[in-house]
């Protein structure tokens, strides 16, 4: 298939939808799937069928688009109003009044924070303070339509790459758009793959990390359920890159809303020739395979991952070697996580220094985030690196609920920290955060109010480590348990300051010598609310009455 040949498959496709004078788009996310988004897609499609206007209005099952508090969520095109909280008794309204009167229903339109509900929903601050790279498609195409993700420029970059790049200049482009890894650490993503390059082996294989199990995180099982072709094509790309030529998606049982999109996806491209033999009528071949895991946390950890590919329990192993050179069945492994991907066909089309155009000096692009707890507007969002937390948590969250007062945002999961609201106008990016004692992490990013006792906080954090440790390493078993043990003879009223010296001591022993990164990376919500929050340990200390029954 040549560059013309993909243009015009996707004006065919552009002509043949603008025949609809208008397009709904239903969320049928895992986030609005609980609120019955499934029923009223059915409903939104029996009106227009009981209306006879099939041929005037297309009804479409989408991902998530972003404001998920809100859900079920509905967006009707061109005009593109959002309407929220839609149920099966009002879905008619949407075609009665906005499509055959011509009238939005301004009662059910998205109305987050504005001073009255805006008939084109993108002018909203919860949309006008993002950038959408990685979830550009999400929530406007149908996610199990091949045909909707070319119509959006879909394969341009592959193509591009396989007829005009060679593999040297792809990973010259990646290092030049400064692309961190989005699943945790940040380490710059054409250096990975420069690194798996230069190896030479008869096999080399690309993983895409998908087991994003961190409480409160959706943000990778989302462009999955949104944008499943995008996450492939940046695959495809990387192995060509790379010189790979089996690829695996590692993802979690949990996530049958995702899997079920990206199986399609991977038969769909290998039926249009993305994937399998000769792609796109060259000599390069490529294949990708789903794993499901059983729900591990710290499978996310390469060597874990590995470990569970190939049969094994899943737990670490000391690097070196690390898997760029020894990974899966001992052959050179490139794993990147599905947001990292998913930035790579817009790295390829726009160039790397448009990329570099958004965000900071070494923190490039956007980051998606799943921001929830105790906001207005909980949902899926995608920012430029650098913007402050005070315009995440005030603008697009819309404030704390009940508009009570900013105590702290957890960032990183279980490997992130705590911080607090004297630095609300500090930048998120890779390098403040870590200053600030916690990470970027796959962006989960959790608000918390002035009710909040930071003590359960470390302490929920810490039984959630102590839980998904392996058991391989001592510091790790042994660590994580004694560290909850503290955590909880305090929280009950038993704690003494003798304790939270042994407390702090033992998170950084923990912290230095444990084997693998959930270890080291778990005392890291307990440091952080020690260093911005001491003084809701000394409450507890201090009191001698019990707070709640003793959990062990």
């Amino acid at each position: 298939m040549s560059r013309e040949d993909l243009k015009q498959m996707a004006q065919r496709i552009q002509d043949d939808k603008k025949k609809y004078a208008y397009t709904i788009f239903a969320c049928n996310a895992s986030g609005c799937i609980p609120s019955g988004s499934e029923a009223v897609f059915e409903a939104l499609k029996n009106c227009v069928k009981d209306r006879k206007l099939e041929d005037q209005v297309r009804v479409v099952s989408c991902g998530c688009m972003g404001i998920c508090a809100q859900g079920p969520i509905v967006r009707v095109d061109p005009d593109q109003s959002i309407y929220q909280k839609v149920t099966v008794e009002n879905a008619h309204r949407i075609i009665d009044e906005h499509i055959i009167g011509k009238t939005p229903v301004k009662d059910m339109l998205l109305f987050s924070h504005e001073k009255e509900p805006l008939i084109n929903s993108f002018e909203e601050t919860f949309f006008k303070k993002q950038k959408r790279v990685v979830l550009r498609n999400c929530g406007r195409i149908d996610p199990q339509s091949i045909d909707d993700y070319i119509a959006e420029g879909g394969y341009q970059a592959l193509e591009k790459v396989l007829k005009r790049m060679g593999p040297e200049e792809v990973i010259a482009e990646v290092k030049h758009s400064r692309l961190r890894g989005r699943g945790g650490a940040g380490y710059p993503t054409g250096l990975k793959w420069e690194v798996v390059y230069k190896y030479v082996s008869d096999k080399k294989f690309v993983v895409c990390n998908a087991d994003e199990g961190d409480p409160g995180a959706f943000m990778d099982r989302s462009v999955i359920e949104g944008d499943p072709h995008r996450v492939l094509e940046g695959m495809i790309i990387a192995a060509y890159a790379v010189g790979a030529q089996k690829g695996y998606v590692y993802i979690r049982g949990e996530y049958a809303t995702a899997i079920k999109p990206l199986e399609t996806a991977i038969k769909q491209a290998k039926k249009n020739g993305f994937l399998g033999e000769t792609i796109m009528g060259t000599t390069f071949k490529f294949d990708i395979e789903i794993r499901i895991g059983a729900g591990a946390f710290v499978c996310g950890e390469q060597t874990a991952l590995i470990a569970s590919i190939e049969g094994r329990r899943g737990t670490p192993r000391p690097r070196p070697p690390y898997p760029a050179e020894k990974g899966l069945w001992g052959y050179p492994t490139l794993i990147n996580n599905v947001e990292t991907f998913a930035n790579i066909s817009a790295i390829i089309v726009h160039g790397g220094e448009w990329f570099c155009e958004t965000g900071t000096t070494k923190s490039t692009g956007t980051k998606v985030f799943s921001l929830a707890g105790k906001v207005k507007n909980t949902g899926l969002i995608e920012v430029p690196m650098g913007i402050s937390l005070r315009e995440i948590v005030y603008d697009i969250g819309g404030g704390i609920l009940d508009d009570r007062e900013f105590k702290a945002a957890q960032t990183g999961g279980p490997s992130g920290g705590c911080i607090s609201k004297e630095y609300l106008d500090r930048p998120v990016d890779y390098e403040s955060l870590v200053e600030l004692g916690s990470i970027m992490g796959s962006g989960g990013l959790i608000v918390m109010d002035d009710t909040s006792d930071m003590v359960d906080v470390a302490r929920f954090f810490m039984e959630f480590c102590m839980d998904e440790s392996c058991g391989k390493c001592v510091p790790c078993r042994v660590g994580t348990k004694q560290m909850f043990d503290l955590l909880n003879k305090i929280y009950i009223g038993r704690g003494t300051m003798a304790d939270l010296k042994v407390l702090e001591e033992l998170a950084i022993f923990v912290k230095e010598a444990s084997l693998c990164g959930l270890g080291m990376s778990a005392p890291n919500p307990l440091l952080s609310s020690l260093r911005f929050f001491k003084e809701d340990f000394l409450q507890h200390i201090q009191r001698n009455e019990k707070v709640v029954k003793p959990l062990i």
